[in-house]
């Protein structure tokens, strides 16, 4: 089960970042700030399972 968790985590995550970068190419500031806020959950999400994900510095989770 964990695997599965851990699988669709990071494939949640992918998925946060694509449409992320789809809204800034588009202009679409609420697109920008609404992924950038799932994929800050995605990563606090993760953090509380003990699931290391690489990311960014700007998606640096704060506790």
């Amino acid at each position: 089960m964990t695997d599965v968790f851990d699988e669709e985590l990071r494939e949640q995550l992918d998925q946060a970042r694509t449409a992320l970068d789809a809204a800034r190419r588009a202009g679409d500031e609420d697109g920008v700030e609404a992924y950038r806020g799932r994929i800050t959950g995605l990563l606090r999400i993760a953090a509380r399972h003990g699931i290391a994900v690489p990311h960014s510095a700007d998606e640096e989770v704060e506790d």
